[in-house]
Formats: C-alpha cells, structure tokens, sequence
C-alpha cells in the first residue's frame, strides 16, 4: 500500500486519539499538579446596640480575583499524589515507625481512604474478572449444546444483564434487598432476625457487589465465548469422540486451546472494566462499606462549590497507572506468543 494512502486512511483514527484521549490526559497531568486556591478570610466588625463583635468571613470578590488571575490553583508539584487521601507517604512513614503488629500495621493503611479505596478495587476485580469469564463459558457451553427450540430464550435471559444499564440494575438489585425488598425481607425470616440488613455489614456488602459484578461481567463473555465455539473445527471434535474422549476431555483439550486468544481478549477487557468499577458503589449507596479508585474521583468532583480538581486529577493518574500495571502482564505474554510465531 502506497504511504500517502496509508496516511490517509489512519490520519482520521490518529487525529480522533489525539483529540480525545492523548489532550485530555495531558490536561489531566496538568491539573494534578495544581491545588485549588485558599479562601481569602476577612475580619469584619459588627456593631449594634450592646457593643462591636468581630466576625471573621470569606471574602468573596479577593477570593473571585485569585481564581481569575489563576484558573488552575495554586502550584503544588507532586504534593497532592503524597498527601494522605492519596499515596499517605509520611502517614505509612509513621505507622511503620511505630513497629505495631502486622495486623495493627494493616488496619491502619486500610483506614487511608486511597488505600480502602484501592483494596476494594483491586479484590472486585481478581474476584469477578475470572468468575464473569467462567460463567460466560459454562452459559456458552450451554447454549452451545441445548436445542435450537430453546436457545433464543437462554440467550435472552442470558443477555439480559448486559441490556439493563449498570446503574439501573444496580438500584434493582438494592431495591430487593433491602429490608422491605424481596430478598431482604427473605432473608430476615430465613434467619428469623427483623434487623438483619446486607448493607449493614461490609463483608456482605462486599459479597454483593462481587455477586452482582459477576451477574454482569458475564453476558460479555458469553457472547465471545458463544461465537469462538463456533469456529471450534468439527472434524477436531469427531476425531476426539471417536478416540473415546469424555465431554469434559473434549472441553479442556480441544475447545479451550482454541478458546485461548479470546479469553486472552476476554480478559483484557473485563480487567480495565473491572478496574474502574462505580455504578455499583452508587447503586448500592455502599460508599459506608465500599470504596473505589472512581469513586474517589466523583467524590471529589461532585461538591458544588468545592470541586477539588487536583485531587480528582491525581487519582486518575493513579487509576490510569494501575491499569497500565494490571494488563501489563497479559500484554507481555501475548507479544511474546505473537514473536514466537512470527
């Protein structure tokens, strides 16, 4: 293919990356570097009848100016990322220095919000990427293998998750377990206990989220599994069955391999998807219990007069480095295949 040719028809997909991934990363990188200005104080003394009193207050217009003159805050460097509501340096400096128990040492780094916020990330994620992936197989199987009568129905239902939005099927799935819903009220005179409540534990609420994580990370596996084993050879297969292998035999030494580049795919996508979980925290009003990386970011973007954008920026970067982290693994095992190939 000529190279002005070529150009031309990457030129679209390069200017689009520039302009909505590369720039807004920049801006982010930018912002984090910067924290928002301090509210100017102003004594002001009020008199009346029974004598002056001295008020102190902000002071609107010089604080109005400050920002003008400097849009994005006060400098500050790399101090946001060491504060302590994110990497805490000096607060783990000082829980190490004081030589307490292992488990004291680890309580006190999960009371950090980043930290929480972090444990809670990255457990949903190495919990409901491989168990999303194992459903979506078993379901794919499945459908692979029931009549034609019956497989429209199994994909539906099968798919239904990834037909309701997540914050919806989240506030659903809230709804029926709380106290007056249907599994919530189940549960209550299963255990016969009126105050037995999910949310009000943080193991049970972790288990949920995981639960219904899982519910929907599936149906996406689902659908690739579903297509790849129809690219499964048949002959393969007949081969196999004639040589006496079990159903289960003929899954783990023919279907799998050949599954093995998509779970690869699979598993990439369901990581910096899980990665990023937030709709359920919401859903679930689970923010007592449950943190995330996201969440921290809407929380300090949702104020509305104090949007600490600074914060929000830094943990972003943070995030974005976490995935980096997480998929570098998968990558370096695929490029290596793909060098042994070519």
């Amino acid at each position: 293919m000529p190279h002005k040719t070529f150009l031309a028809f990457i030129l679209p997909a390069v200017i689009a990356m520039l302009l909505f991934i590369a720039l807004p990363i920049v801006s982010v990188i930018v912002q984090s570097l910067y924290v928002e200005h301090e509210q100017v104080l102003e004594e002001v003394e009020n008199c009346g009848p029974f004598g002056c009193t001295t008020e102190v207050r902000v002071d609107a217009e010089a604080t109005a100016a400050l920002k003008s003159a400097d849009p994005l805050g006060r400098f500050n460097g790399l101090g946001t990322f060491f504060n302590r509501s994110h990497l805490a340096v000096s607060e783990i400096g000082v829980i190490l220095a004081d030589n307490d128990g292992l488990g004291d040492i680890a309580a006190r780094i999960y009371n950090l919000p980043f930290y929480k916020a972090l444990l809670f990330t990255l457990s949903y994620t190495f919990i409901v990427t491989p168990l999303g992936m194992i459903l979506g197989f078993l379901i794919a199987l499945s459908v692979n293998s029931v009549s034609q009568v019956l497989k429209g129905p199994v994909i539906f239902f099968s798919l239904l998750p990834m037909i309701i939005t997540p914050l919806i099927g989240s506030l659903i799935l809230f709804w029926m377990i709380n106290s007056q819903g249907i599994l919530g009220s189940a549960l209550q005179a299963l255990f016969n206990d009126p105050t037995l409540s999910l949310k009000a534990s943080t193991p049970l609420t972790w288990l949920t989220l995981f639960v219904y994580g899982v519910w929907t990370a599936a149906p996406f596996s689902f659908v690739v599994f579903y297509a790849g084993l129809q690219t499964v050879p048949g002959d393969t297969l007949e081969s196999a069955m004639i040589d006496g292998a079990s159903r289960w035999e003929r899954v783990r030494y023919v279907i799998i391999p050949h599954l093995g580049p998509l779970a690869t795919f699979v598993a990439l996508v369901q990581l910096m998807d899980n990665f990023r979980v937030f709709e359920p925290i919401v859903g679930f009003s689970a923010e007592a219990n449950a943190t995330s990386l996201s969440w921290l970011v809407f929380n300090d973007l949702q104020g509305e007069s104090t949007q600490l954008f600074g914060s929000a920026a830094a943990t972003s970067l943070l995030t974005i480095a976490g995935v980096i982290v997480l998929l570098s693994p998968v990558l370096v095992r695929t490029w290596r295949e793909f060098s042994n190939k070519a």
